[in-house]
């Protein structure tokens, strides 16, 4: 009888836990299969790596990644876990704190992919000594870890390089998540910074296109406390910001550029576009875009080419050619498609978007079967004139009427100006 009073209920457990771990294995096959088939394979974030002989395929990682709910990011095969769709990570990290077994290590660019970042230590700080990098410059694309990244470096400068009443404590290079939570951080410790921004607050997210969704996690803004968002649009979020700067009264020296920064010896002089600062420390929050990648072709100087989309609705009743094959590119064709009055053609010289995440690729399928949208995979722009561009596709040299050209293949990493500062970078191939 106690065979059967214990041994029955425990026998359905295990029986129950066996048929979830093999549906949740059959699933992640099916995402691998599905991401191999569309060349979605290469992750485009810091991301995580599974050491094999380690796993114990506990599914810790799969329950806590923030992701999971929408996207089958992680999943179980041949018992362990595996990252089964690369392309829709963006570098959480929760996984690799949840493993018991510390079988997860969490790394930049793949064997395929490098990644260049400027060297760090764990305090942020860079190869010259006084001058820090937090956020997406330094590969954390992610808005919370921007703003997490942004206080912790100010704590890390604070405790560093302490002040000396006769020059600036720091000056914040840039005004996006992490420039904008470390400018809150330095205003409640009483330190004594300036920070420009060449554009306006946000940065990086002032750029995205009108009604972009934002996806972030709850983070703790200082002087704020814990911001509890967990989608909202740019304008949403912008507004917000805009509120705190108002509450706080933090000061941001917008429409300034960084034309260079120079080592004083105690310190150094950061040179902008309209003054110069004598600093103890510096913090470049300036993001990985720096200059707009141009696509080098005749004609690429006139003034219907522009680098990113602000306003769908002002390219109405106009033939428009996207170019790229990120989210950026994405989102802007498929926007202005769905004006329904315009001809849009997208252009990637890959074969598959292969960095978008699933949204945006579902939006272009749509307006494709819509007919309101072309694609055009491994194809080029060759040149672009008053009336038309010539894309090169199927070995053809294909003319197009047109009236705008938005260029949306990223941008140049700001390197020859972390060089001329003396910061070295290295390319990362899927290590840490």
């Amino acid at each position: 009888m106690s065979y059967l009073t214990y041994g029955l209920p425990v026998a359905a457990i295990m029986l129950w836990y066996w048929r979830k771990r093999r549906v949740i294995e059959r699933q992640s096959i099916e995402v691998v299969e599905a991401a191999k088939a569309a060349g979605l394979m290469e992750p485009v974030s810091l991301h995580p790596i599974i050491d094999p002989l380690l796993c114990i395929g506990c599914g810790n990682c799969i329950r806590a990644c923030p992701e999971q709910p929408n996207h089958a990011i992680l999943g179980l095969i041949d018992g362990q876990a595996a990252l089964v769709s690369p392309t829709d990570c963006i570098g959480h990290g929760t996984c690799k704190v949840v493993c018991p077994v510390n079988a997860i290590t969490l790394v930049f660019g793949s064997e395929r992919r490098g990644v260049d970042i400027p060297l760090l230590a764990p305090n942020f700080e860079t190869s010259v000594k006084g001058v820090f990098v937090a956020g997406e410059l330094g590969g954390m694309g992610l808005i919370r870890n921007a703003i997490e990244q942004g206080h912790q470096a100010v704590d890390a400068i604070l405790a560093a390089r302490p002040g000396n009443g006769k020059m600036l404590d720091l000056v914040i290079v840039g005004a996006g998540p992490a420039g904008f939570s470390a400018t809150l951080a330095s205003l409640s410790r009483k330190l004594r910074t300036v920070t420009v921004e060449q554009e306006a607050l946000g940065g990086a997210v002032f750029q995205y296109p009108r009604g972009k969704v934002v996806m972030t996690q709850p983070a703790k803004l200082p002087m704020v406390g814990k911001v509890k968002f967990r989608e909202t649009t740019k304008e949403e979020l912008l507004d917000f910001w805009q509120g705190v700067e108002k509450k706080t009264g933090v000061k941001i020296n917008y429409q300034e550029r960084v034309d260079a920064v120079e080592s004083t010896g105690d310190g150094f002089v950061v040179r902008t576009s309209k003054a110069e600062y004598q600093t103890r420390s510096v913090l470049l929050s300036i993001g990985r875009r720096g200059t707009p990648r141009k696509l080098g072709v005749p004609g690429e100087e006139l003034p219907k080419v522009v680098y990113r989309l602000i306003d769908p609705a002002q390219y109405a009743g106009q033939s428009v050619l996207v170019v790229g094959g990120g989210d950026s590119a994405l989102e802007a064709a498929a926007s202005i498609a769905e004006l329904g009055d315009t001809k849009v053609v997208l252009s990637h010289r890959g074969e598959a978007f292969d960095r978008a995440k699933p949204k945006n690729r579902a939006r272009i399928d749509a307006a494709v079967k819509a007919s309101q949208l072309e694609v055009l995979f491994k194809s080029k722009v060759q040149k672009i004139t008053r009336e038309s561009v010539s894309i090169e596709y199927s070995g053809k040299v294909r003319d197009v009427s047109n009236d705008a050209v938005i260029v949306s293949i990223g941008g140049v990493l700001p390197t020859e100006f972390l060089k001329r500062i003396g910061i070295h970078i290295e390319t990362k191939h899927g290590t840490a």
